[in-house]
């Protein structure tokens, strides 16, 4: 923890705790009545200082207790995050519906978590591209069991459901069983899925506001770049968007170690790449940028402690901080991004990685007034625009890659 040489500023209003219930009027009072048993208000704790006094518990209760522990995380982990059996490495189960088939009706309902990346995709395509009107919203939190609720400040808009899970079951053809995950885009009109698979999802919302006319002239797949983004995309999602979470869904140290060494040397060559290009396809904000954007924007929030994450911060690396808050400046974006739902999303629902449920305060680079702070990365359009109509960058990619 860093030493301060001065008084902390004080507390800010994006600070996730709460304070402090107040104190009774009469603490001695109450304290008088009661016995110390009841007065600790903790039985555990009164029956540990009974049977130890102030001394560790025994060794073999700590062992056991451990073991114990270990066994429990084990269980939860290959259910919450399955992992290769003879590496430990996370291994993310595929969408069940991953691709648009056919067409769907004029009737769809977008369902996403606050918390979650994948979702945010989708939340931040439909607020680019202005299709809040065209594409009516549900957004489901987490639940204390872990699944996808809603709840009554927070309804399915749609079905008045409980659980994001009778949605999918409600499908007419048979329902469905297995995860039920964000983003969902629904036919409300025929009662199927229409996809589950959020870069699918985004790609259908770009031909949606082009075809409706609603995006005001951005275009965040445009045809003569589509091949640059889809080079990005395989490099960034191994590495970044999916490489966060097999840092933090790692059970075994080797799988940890190959993880975080891949994401910091993709998030090194990004950070490379970006000081001398504005977006990464070169002047033009396309899909790329949103996939890359949704894991930046909760990098230092969660992924940094929570995932292990730690080598570096990215208000570290100059031009990716910058970059990030080029992109949360632009009009809606911001709108999309709730930190202390993100928080809560993590620290309060991911139990077998914090079990206290203790959630920490937002770091000050997460903070709106940081992430509205000038990026200066205007002055990287002119040579952005130079590069042959930002295909170069693309293939700067492939070159550098090629040589590693």
């Amino acid at each position: 923890m860093p030493m301060w040489s001065q008084p902390p500023p004080p507390p800010s209003s994006l600070q996730l705790r709460r304070p402090p219930p107040p104190l009774p009027h009469h603490p001695r009072r109450l304290r008088s009545r009661l016995s110390p048993i009841a007065a600790s208000q903790d039985p555990l704790t009164a029956l540990s200082r009974l049977l130890w006094g102030r001394a560790l518990p025994p060794s073999q209760l700590v062992l056991a207790v451990r073991h114990g522990w270990t066994a429990a995380w084990g269980l939860l982990m290959r259910q919450l995050a399955p992992s290769d059996p003879a590496t430990g490495a996370f291994t993310r189960t595929p969408s069940r519906f991953p691709a648009v088939v056919g067409t769907p009706s004029a009737r769809l309902h977008l369902y996403v978590g606050l918390p979650c990346p994948w979702a945010h995709r989708a939340l931040l395509v439909r607020a680019l591209l202005g299709l809040e009107r065209r594409l009516p919203l549900s957004v489901a939190v987490p639940g204390d069991d872990g699944a996808w609720s809603f709840t009554p400040d927070s309804p399915d808009a749609l079905y008045g459901k409980r659980k994001l899970r009778e949605v999918y079951a409600s499908a007419r053809r048979g329902g469905f069983e297995g995860r039920a995950s964000v983003p969902l885009l629904w036919d409300a009109e025929r009662r199927e899925v229409v996809c589950n698979e959020s870069i699918e999802i985004a790609k259908f919302l770009c031909d949606l506001a082009a075809a409706d006319g609603s995006a005001g002239g951005l275009d965040l797949w445009p045809p003569e770049l589509r091949q640059d983004i889809d080079r990005w995309y395989s490099f960034i999602y191994p590495s970044v968007n999916n490489g966060v979470y097999r840092c933090g869904f790692a059970q075994s140290q080797e799988a940890y170690d190959d993880a975080a060494g891949e994401l910091f040397a993709a998030l090194d060559r990004l950070e490379d790449h970006l000081s001398g290009s504005r977006y990464l396809c070169g002047d033009t904000l396309t899909l790329a940028d949103v996939c890359l954007f949704t894991t930046l924007v909760r990098f230092d929030l969660v992924y940094h402690s929570l995932f292990r994450c730690t080598r570096r911060k990215l208000v570290e690396y100059a031009s990716l901080h910058a970059y990030t808050r080029d992109i949360y400046q632009m009009p809606g974006v911001a709108g999309t991004c709730d930190m202390a739902a993100i928080a809560d999303g993590y620290f309060g629902a991911l139990f077998p990685l914090n079990p206290g449920g203790i959630l920490p305060l937002v770091p000050a680079s997460c903070s709106p007034e940081a992430l509205l702070e000038p990026h200066g990365r205007e002055a990287l359009s002119s040579s952005a625009a130079a590069d042959a109509g930002g295909g170069g960058n693309g293939r700067q990619l492939e070159a550098t890659s090629a040589s590693n």
